[in-house]
Order: structure tokens, then C-alpha cells, then sequence
């Protein structure tokens, strides 16, 4: 399975739609670009994998390994960027600005569900990132 994240970077935040077999799964929050920097900086583009991952704090979620010089990179809910990621991706059901989304946790729960139906296959889920053309 490949999903694609397709971004736009604004100064503010970095909105993504977020897809699967060229169909919406939902759209994406991320922190703005700024050279990949710890806790300040979405992860750059690139192909990635995705895992299952629990925390106190997250309950199960879902974690992108293998990001250069970075760790912990999660998809968890949060409607604003700026003020609830750290690095993460949070997806949100419509976005309201940039790095602003609504109803967060039931994308997330969307996009959890068809991961993990994935994953308990045994199967591969890649992410792949890019920007908008």
C-alpha cells in the first residue's frame, strides 16, 4: 500500500491531502518547512514506512520510521500545527487555514482503520511525500 501526501507549504503551516489509489483519505496538518529541524519543522519529502505504535498519551497511533536525523514522527489528531505538533502529521476532516484543520480525530480514526487493516495483512504501507505542483 502507498499513500500519498501531496503538500503546500504556507508561512503559517503546511496543508497535505492525503490519498490512497488517487481517492481522498483526508487532509493533513504539518508544523511549516523549516530544514527539518527537531520539534520545529515538518519531515522533508520523501518515501517513508508506517508502523503501529502505542503511547500513554496517543493510545495506538501510527509512527513514520526511517526519517533522517529525526524520530518519534507520528500521525495523531490535532487541528492546529503550530500549536499541537511537534514534527507529527495530524489529519483533520476539512481544512481551515493554513496548518488549521477540523474534526481531527475522526480522520484520524478514518485513516487508522484502513492502516491497520493493511498492516494486520502483513503488508507493506509506504508513505510517500511530495509537493504540489
Amino acid at each position: 500500500m502507498v499513500l500519498l501526501l501531496t503538500r503546500t507549504y504556507f508561512p503559517d503551516g503546511t496543508n497535505g491531502k492525503l490519498e490512497y489509489e488517487g481517492k481522498l483519505i483526508c487532509n493533513t496538518i504539518e508544523l511549516t518547512w523549516r530544514m527539518n529541524r527537531k520539534r520545529v519543522s515538518c519531515i522533508p519529502e520523501g518515501k517513508y514506512f508506517i508502523r503501529k505504535r502505542y503511547s500513554k498519551k496517543f493510545r495506538w497511533h501510527l509512527e513514520v520510521v526511517d526519517v533522517e536525523n529525526r524520530s518519534l514522527i507520528l500521525f495523531h489528531p490535532a487541528n492546529n500545527a503550530m500549536k499541537e505538533l511537534n514534527g507529527c502529521i495530524a489529519p483533520v476532516t476539512k481544512l481551515s487555514g493554513p496548518g488549521l484543520g477540523l474534526l481531527s480525530r475522526k480522520a484520524f480514526e478514518k485513516l487508522k482503520t484502513l492502516v491497520y487493516t493493511i498492516l494486520d495483512r502483513q503488508e507493506v504501507v509506504e508513505l510517500l511525500i511530495i509537493s504540489k505542483l
